[in-house]
């Protein structure tokens, strides 16, 4: 029944295509390709739908994105992520953080008991003499290339960006090495999950793609981006939170984040799972002397001419939180009654009409004014 409606599916397609050309339409020029809406759906359905790599984070034929500050676990996320998918497919994780020794030692118990990975899961180490040549951003990309044809592999887990491109927060190095990425996976139709850093943050706002360390063309051309976030409450707890998706559900956003515990069982460096919890009960409270200071900072940069996003880079906080701040001044400088500082009362003051003491000045302006309304002349 299935061969059926494909079979049908295809005569759609022969037939869109032919009325696309009878039409004088192309079906290509230069480097574009051109199809009609209808012909480019019946097409995709024949394809088989992308099943989940890891949750709703990560998916197949996605370049996906997981970032995080420095000893916060996303090696040890991602390899427990890579343990989980070789158990049926091959995956071939480029480690270019850890030597052999610091691996092997990750994946050791105390009693010295060796952790046993799926056979499907293949490590990649970096040789240290490429590192000497000019411009081994491009060897690696290369080689990339070179253990997708070879392997015929289709998952990759890359540790980390910085390898990949350092000059990443320059946009035009940052575009190129995402469009490079994107090329590889299309033409090999790979699935790939690139670790990255976020800049030093601070724990009282909550995780932005303003937190992905380099150009904000990193983020854009991602399919996918989740990060990991450290509990200021308890520092044993870690929180992973979604910030990007193109395909299957948004469902880990700030309020409904997962926690984890990172813990050691049976020789495996993991994270265990320890619920679910919104990312504000996570956040350090800041106490008012902390919160006068950063709102003060942020006003001063707004009144300065600095953007929304420049300031939230600066004081470390999310753009919502800024945004927020400078809205709030605003509102509050809107509320507030214009008043006139009220006169101080001189040895030449007089009594007022309602009893109260004002200067001669004032006194003498309010009979003039109370002149000229009865329609008196001007002295």
């Amino acid at each position: 029944m299935e061969e059926d409606k494909n079979y049908i599916s295809l005569i759609h397609g022969d037939l869109t295509r032919a009325a696309q050309v009878q039409d004088g339409m192309p079906e290509s020029i230069g480097v574009m390709s051109i199809k009609t809406a209808n012909r480019t759906v019946l097409e995709a359905s024949l394809l088989p739908t992308p099943r989940a790599l890891w949750d709703s984070f990560w998916y197949e034929g996605e370049l996906s994105c997981l970032f995080a500050d420095s000893n916060v676990g996303k090696s040890i996320l991602a390899v427990q992520i890579a343990d989980r998918i070789a158990r049926t497919d091959n995956v071939l994780y480029l480690d270019f953080e850890l030597s052999d020794k610091q691996f092997q030692l990750r994946y050791t118990d105390e009693h010295g008991n060796l952790y046993t990975f799926p056979e499907k899961l293949y490590r990649v180490s970096l040789d240290c003499n490429s590192l000497l040549e000019a411009d081994f951003e491009e060897a690696i990309i290369g080689s990339i290339e070179q253990m997708a044809l070879q392997t015929r592999c289709k998952i990759f887990i890359v540790d980390n960006l910085t390898y990949l491109c350092c000059a990443m927060e320059k946009g035009d190095a940052a575009g190129r090495l995402m469009i490079q990425l994107n090329n590889l996976k299309k033409r090999y139709d790979l699935s790939m999950l690139v670790l990255a850093h976020t800049p030093k943050r601070s724990l009282d706002c909550p995780i932005t793609s303003n937190d992905l360390a380099g150009s904000k063309r990193l983020y854009n051309f991602f399919d996918s981006v989740f990060a990991i976030g450290k509990s200021a409450q308890d520092g044993g707890l870690r929180y992973v939170k979604q910030l990007k998706v193109r395909y299957g559900i948004y469902s880990y956003d700030a309020d409904n984040v997962i926690l984890y515990e990172i813990e050691k069982v049976d020789a495996f460096l993991q994270f265990v799972y320890r619920g679910y919890s919104t990312e504000k009960e996570h956040l350090k409270k800041l106490g008012d002397n902390e919160s006068s200071q950063r709102d003060c900072m942020i006003l001063q940069l707004s009144q300065s001419g600095k953007s929304v996003r420049e300031i939230a880079s600066q004081v470390n906080c999310g753009k919502s939180t800024v945004s927020r701040i400078i809205q709030r001044s605003k509102e509050a400088k809107d509320m507030a009654v214009p008043s006139v500082p009220p006169s101080q009362p001189t040895t030449s003051g007089t009594m007022g009409q309602d009893g109260t003491v004002g200067t001669i000045r004032e006194v003498k302006q309010a009979e003039l004014f109370a002149g000229q309304e009865n329609g008196e002349d001007k002295p």
